[in-house]
């Protein structure tokens, strides 16, 4: 607790305290959310696909954020994805074991057309660039949960990069079309 002495009464000035706030929640997924992470927990990443415009969300959210219309129809997508976005953590979290430098980065799975945050790895930090192309590493099966660290970051790939234009618009099956 910070005090000043106020001189034109002889009192105490409280002029800030510390006050620890922990909060525990606990998280219940929706019905997509729910098949989503039921997937995640095999190993199998999978979006859901908007009937009206037939963009790809990963997450699924359960819903069009452009149509506002239902999304249910399930899409296996691939572990690979390509760099929409990066920002290069230099600055320590709290509580965060992962130790700076460090990038994260919104990542958009082939097959999908909406990014993803996810860490990258297994890489130098200024060689990260938008379009560039990366793949899942995961945990050890036998650590699979209902979470999204079941992968544990995405690292470089020995593949041409996606042009600027055409992230978000890859084909399932890759870059071909």
């Amino acid at each position: 607790m910070s005090q000043e002495k106020n001189m034109s009464d002889d009192q105490d000035v409280i002029t800030g305290i510390k006050a620890p706030v922990y909060l525990k929640y606990n998280f219940t997924a929706g019905a997509a959310p729910a098949r989503f992470l039921a997937q995640i927990k095999k190993g199998v990443l999978t979006g859901q696909r908007c009937p009206k415009c037939s963009a790809v969300y990963v997450p699924p959210r359960g819903s069009c954020a452009s149509c506002g219309v239902a999304t249910e129809e399930e899409v296996v997508l691939s572990d690979k994805a390509t760099v929409q976005s990066f920002t290069i953590v230099s600055i320590p979290i709290p509580g965060n074991p992962i130790q700076p430098p460090y990038i994260i980065a919104n990542v958009v799975p082939d097959g999908a057309n909406i990014s993803f945050i996810h860490l990258l790895s297994e890489c130098v930090n200024e060689e990260i660039h938008i379009g560039q192309r990366v793949q899942a590493v995961w945990k050890p099966e036998a650590e699979w949960d209902y979470a999204m660290d079941n992968i544990r970051y995405f690292k470089p790939l020995d593949e041409a990069d996606v042009p600027v234009d055409r992230i978000g618009k890859l084909p399932v099956t890759g870059l071909e079309g």
